[in-house]
Parts: C-alpha cells; structure tokens; sequence
C-alpha cells in the first residue's frame, strides 16, 4: 500500500457467487472509457442476461466475463458517456447513477472511483446488502472518508462518525474538496436488509442499517431455546432428553450460549476449530466441504462421551456440513445428537449475492424435518421459525427497517419473481464446473508430461516438451 501513488482507492474482498472463481472476474472491475472507472459490487444483479443484450446490442460494450459487476461498471459507464464532456461535473454523475439504477435491478451495494475526480458509492433501492460511510478526524483538521459493507471495517480503522447510506441514496466525494455530498437519486422502494446478514455472514460486532448482529444472535438464541422446548413437549422433557448445548463454531456460539442459559442447561465447547480453514458452505464442490470439515473442526470425546447432545448451529444449507459434524459427534461418543438450527429450514436459492446452492442441493428441499434428520444422521432437528427470527433481529429503536428480505426461506423475493434468473443461475454453474473440470484434466496432463510421459491427454501451449538436460 505504501508504496502505491495519491490517496483514493476501492478495493473488494473476494467472494465469487455462482460458482465463479475465475482469476477474471476479481474485482475491482475497470474500463478505460470513459474517464477511466473502477468499481467493486458487493451483490447480484438478477437481470444479468437482458443487460448484457442490451450492453451487446444497443450500445457495443463488449462484456468479457460472466462476473454481473463487470455489467454493472458498463451500464454505468455507457450513462456516462451520454454526457459526451471531456470532464464531468457531480450532476453528470448523480444523472449516470440514476440512469443505471433504473435500468438494473437486483442487490447491490457499489463503491467506484472516476480516475482523477473522486470517489462515489451507491446502494440497491430495497436496501438488500448493507453500505456504510464513516469519517476519521486528523489532527491537523483535515478529515479521511471510508466506505465499507460493515461497521466493524470503519472502526478497526478508527472511524468514528459513521452512518448506513440508504436505499437509493448515492454518494460522491470529489477530490477536489473531498467532502461527501449524499442525495436520494432513485425512490426507496422498500427497506429490507437480507435477514441472512445477521444469521450468519456479518461479523457479530458490526451494526447493520443500526441494528446489532450481536444482540440479534442473542435473541435468536431466546427464540430458538423456545422452540426446543415446543419441540419435546416442556422443559421436564428437554431436560430428559438432553444434556448439554454445544455450538457449531464460530457463527453460532452466542445463539447457542443465550439457548443454553434460557434452558437453564450446561453450555460446553465441544469443537475446537482450526482458524487456518475457511468457511465451507462456499467451497466449491461437496468432496472439498466434507473433507474440510474434518480439518475445520476437532471433537473433544470428552464433552461427548456417553452424552445426549443439542448441537446448535447457525443454518443447515446443504447438509454435507451438518452430516459430518452429527457423525464426529456421535464418533465422539454421543448416545444422541439433536441439531438446532438458528434459521428457518432453508428451501430456495439465495439470489442477491450469497452463493448458497442450487435449490435442488438443498437438504431441505422437498423434505420435512424428519427426513433431514434422517439425511444428515441426527436424531432430530429442530428449526427456527420465521416469525421468531424476524423478531430477533428486529429493533425498536431502528423505525425504518420493518421488514427484511427472507427468499431463502419463502421462495418469495423482493424484487418479485426471478424464474428466468434462477435458470440463468444453473446454466452459469454448470458452465464453470465444466470448465473446472476441463482446467484439472489440463493441470493433470501437465503433471504427466513433466513427469516424462509421451502424450498429453490435451493439447498444452504453455509448456516445450522438448528435452532441456
């Protein structure tokens, strides 16, 4: 960092959506015309196909990966070029931004940079994905600005004044005077941050559009404590049936410790966890999630042995995780294990920017609960119910944010029905496994030509099998 030139940037921390992990389709994006623009796009687009027709057909911007942020810097690049300045002013950028929210639709929090002008940002009309800007005083007077999807990543940083940016607002911070100017461009539709920010991806510190992750984790613990009680007839029970809560770490330990404390039961660590391992329900393939949770997670057989365990976890996705962790557990000595899951059973593609799985993946897809019990080898399984989780992570205190965005859970989605989206989804996984695929039987008859054998199983340009000894 020290060693790059002048004193604005954007960055993006990568996390591919639809399977994509491409070296591509890493952001920040850039196009050189006009005026050179970057951008960084924490979301999906869910009219991806018909923007890129219209980018192909109507104004010839050649659209090189299959990434919708690159649609997203290219539609906002071809309204800027409708002012056909040799430099823009702030109107001319509002105006492109205003223009490129009424053409795209979907989750979007953005922030972008115009080489030699400054810094803008914008967010989606529903709100879906969160988008904070924070102020840090210097001592000589002067003030730094900073842009982030949580509050954490301004406060690490010593930001102290900072507030969400709202649905369809923008912000754009010349260089000039490097002070922000905020204005609604495009109607608030709805205000509705996706729920599954709090069950699981935010970090438990960070406030989102005011709300505490943290103290809505506790309460989903509250909430979930209550449904396990419904769940074996009354506390007497629970207590007959179980003897100890043991979360699922990281995500889960505050729900779970708030369940144990409302149950009036013992809280034990029962997994230690490798912190060199990452989240698994984005890995790629199932072989690479089940395989990692190995490696992610230890089971004390002591905390185990000869114990009726609730396992309380953050959300059951696919299952591949579930399964295995219920089976170290049992391994581990458990006489039953009971999986408790901090969200409501989750049945539909996640569409606006977190890259679940295809419905059909999911473990809970046309299945009740005992089937997913039996699926994933647990005893029983217990759900958050969507009314208790809306709750939980509703606050008084926050009169704007009265509903929140739960498609995974509904199949129901802000921005209405997307059936032709979710089959562009398919297609666009299906392609880049093939061409996973196709990369490791090219890395395979690499390794075999190094080695010394005759023929390539492909054709490899990169590499002279000619003899260098």
């Amino acid at each position: 960092m020290n060693g790059l030139f002048g004193n604005m940037g954007i960055a993006h921390l990568r996390y591919p959506t639809a399977g994509g992990s491409a070296n591509s389709e890493a952001q920040p994006f850039y196009v050189n015309s006009p005026y050179g623009l970057v951008m960084s796009h924490n979301g999906n687009l869910v009219n991806s196909p018909d923007l890129k027709q219209y980018l192909d057909a109507e104004v010839h911007r050649h659209i090189n990966t299959d990434s919708d942020s690159e649609i997203l810097l290219n539609v906002f690049a071809s309204e800027l070029q409708k002012t056909d300045k040799v430099r823009v002013n702030k109107e001319d950028i509002f105006n492109a931004l205003a223009g490129t929210m009424n053409q795209v639709r979907g989750a979007y929090a953005c922030t972008g940079m115009i080489a030699g002008y400054g810094i803008f940002a914008f967010r989606d009309p529903h709100g879906i994905r969160p988008l904070v800007l924070g102020t840090r005083h210097r001592a000589d007077g002067s003030k730094d600005y900073m842009l982030a999807s949580e509050s954490i990543a301004l406060e690490g940083m010593g930001f102290t004044d900072w507030f969400d940016i709202k649905p369809g607002e923008a912000v754009i911070i010349p260089k000039s005077s490097m002070e922000p100017t905020i204005r609604q461009v495009v109607p608030r539709q709805a205000y509705c941050p996706d729920i599954f920010e709090f069950v699981y991806f935010a970090r438990p510190d960070s406030l989102i559009d005011g709300i505490s992750v943290y103290r809505s984790r506790l309460a989903m613990g509250q909430k979930l404590a209550q449904n396990v009680v419904k769940r074996f007839g009354g506390i007497e029970n629970v207590k007959k049936e179980i003897d100890v809560v043991i979360p699922v770490p990281d995500t889960s330990r505050h729900s779970a410790l708030e369940a144990a404390v409302s149950l009036g039961m013992n809280y034990r660590e029962g997994f230690v966890k490798n912190i060199y391992v990452g989240r698994t329900f984005i890995m790629p393939n199932q072989k690479e999630r089940k395989n990692s949770v190995r490696r992610k997670l230890n089971a004390m057989s002591q905390e185990f042995k000869g114990r009726n365990v609730l396992l309380v976890d953050d959300s059951i996705v696919r299952g591949t995780t579930s399964k295995e962790i219920v089976q170290m557990a049992k391994e581990a000595g458990a006489k039953s294990v009971y999986f408790a899951s901090c969200a409501p059973a989750i049945r539909y593609n996640h569409i606006y920017g977190i890259d679940l799985a295809d419905t059909k993946a999911l473990v809970a897809y046309e299945r009740d609960d005992d089937s997913i019990a039996k699926a994933i080898g647990a005893d029983g399984v217990i759900y958050q119910s969507l009314d208790d989780l809306i709750e939980a992570c509703s606050s008084s205190t926050i009169p704007d944010v009265k509903n929140f965005e739960v498609g995974v859970f509904t199949g129901n989605y802000i921005t209405g029905v997307e059936q032709s989206y979710l089959e562009y989804l398919e297609v666009i996984r299906a392609q880049n496994q093939r061409h996973k695929e196709m990369g490791q039987r090219a890395a395979h008859a690499v390794s075999k030509v190094l080695n010394g054998d005759q023929k390539a199983e492909t054709d490899i340009g990169l590499f002279n099998t000619g003899d260098y000894s």
